[in-house]
This record gives structure tokens, C-alpha cells and sequence, in this order.
């Protein structure tokens, strides 16, 4: 027995598109957003790393501008901050990556014995 063919009401009539309409941005976003996040963390990492080559430069009493060229060749865009206390030098690289246009401030710290300052 053959089916009827089917009928559509005609307030439903282009609703695939309209949803498609708003789900693909909303996709978009996402994937937008997603990346820009994968490339902080990864900002994040390098100034990790930066924080602690600068650490142990200052620790040996390398200039601060050693240090300093480190971190902007590592990480562009860091702010470098150290200080000493209780014979360790602690380095803090700040970056601000953007993740959909908002800038976010991420910190990376590492500390070195003090050795020559």
C-alpha cells in the first residue's frame, strides 16, 4: 500500500534554513574561540619557559637585559618582573593574549637559586 505524500504545514516552511542560519556562526564561534584558546595556552607555555630561563640568567648574574632579550624573543609581547629574597631570584613573565577580542592577562612564574647577584 503506497503512503500518501506527506504534507507540510506552511508555517514550516524554511525552517531548516532559519536554523541553519543561526547554528552555523554559533559553530563558528565556537571553533574561533577554541583556537584563539589553544594559542594562549600555548603563549602561556613559551612564557613559562621564558620565566624560567630568565630566572636562572638573573641567578647568575647576567644583566637584566639579558634577561630581558630572552623573554622578548621567547615571548613577544612579555613584561618581565624578578625579585630576590631568601637567596632565590623568582622571574614573572605577563603576556595578554586576545580570545575573541577580550584581552586576558596570564602570569608564568619560575624561581632559581641565587648564585652571583
Amino acid at each position: 500500500m503506497a503512503r500518501p505524500p506527506r504534507r507540510t504545514a506552511s508555517r514550516d516552511r524554511g525552517a531548516v534554513t532559519a536554523e541553519t542560519a543561526i547554528a552555523i556562526p554559533a559553530v563558528v564561534l565556537v571553533l574561533v574561540a577554541s583556537l584563539q584558546g589553544l594559542g594562549a595556552a600555548t603563549l602561556l607555555l613559551r612564557a613559562q619557559d621564558a620565566a624560567a630561563d630568565a630566572a636562572r640568567s638573573l641567578a647568575r648574574g647576567d644583566p637584566d637585559g639579558a634577561a630581558a632579550a630572552q623573554i622578548a624573543a621567547a615571548a613577544p609581547g612579555g613584561r618581565l618582573r624578578f625579585e630576590g629574597s631568601g637567596g632565590m631570584v623568582c622571574a614573572t613573565v605577563s603576556v595578554r593574549p586576545r580570545i575573541l577580542s577580550i584581552p586576558i592577562e596570564l602570569d608564568a612564574r619560575s624561581c632559581a637559586l641565587d648564585e652571583g647577584r
